[in-house]
């Protein structure tokens, strides 16, 4: 498959996440300022892991267009990315810093924990990709981690967590 190629697919799966994310608060029986803390955290998860894939997508296809294209494209699509996530992870660690302990029940650390570290890993892969590798897989390695990160923020909102009976 040609870079072209994913990139257009990656970004037509982020603008259906996005869409899914006004799906969910449009059928939520509450309007977003009555959510929980932790909901409105995810809602801003969903949408970020959706708008981030979708950007860098189409900034990957705006320096394809470039005839030829530039050798360097795979190193500057990995820097911006960088840019655009250094600061996004530390706004969006604001939120979850005032939450108490108690309004982080049920959340799951089987899939928390995977995807903090597959985060981390890309974003280190992508310093990489900068400086030594130049090539298409880093960089779309993060776009996927952001689209399945956004699936799982889904699939959370939509699925409510099982209870236990006991």
């Amino acid at each position: 498959m040609q870079p072209s190629e994913a990139l257009g697919i990656a970004a037509q799966v982020a603008v259906t996440l996005a869409g899914f994310a006004g799906v969910v608060v449009v059928f939520r029986p509450e309007s977003t300022h009555r959510w929980s803390a932790l909901d409105r955290f995810r809602l801003h998860l969903l949408l970020t892991n959706s708008i981030y894939p979708l950007a860098f997508s189409v900034f990957g296809m705006l320096l394809l267009t470039i005839n030829p294209p530039p050798e360097s494209i795979w190193r500057w699509c990995s820097g911006v990315a960088l840019l655009v996530q250094i600061p996004g992870a530390l706004v969006s660690y604001k939120p979850v810093r005032s939450m108490r302990p108690n309004e982080f029940k049920g959340v799951s650390k089987l899939l928390f924990y995977p995807l903090f570290v597959a985060g981390v890993l890309t974003m280190l892969l992508q310093f990489y990709n900068v400086a030594v590798l130049n090539l298409f897989w880093p960089f779309f390695a993060t776009i996927a981690v952001h689209l399945v990160a956004a699936m799982l923020q889904f699939m959370r909102f939509v699925l409510p967590p099982v209870k236990s009976d006991g």
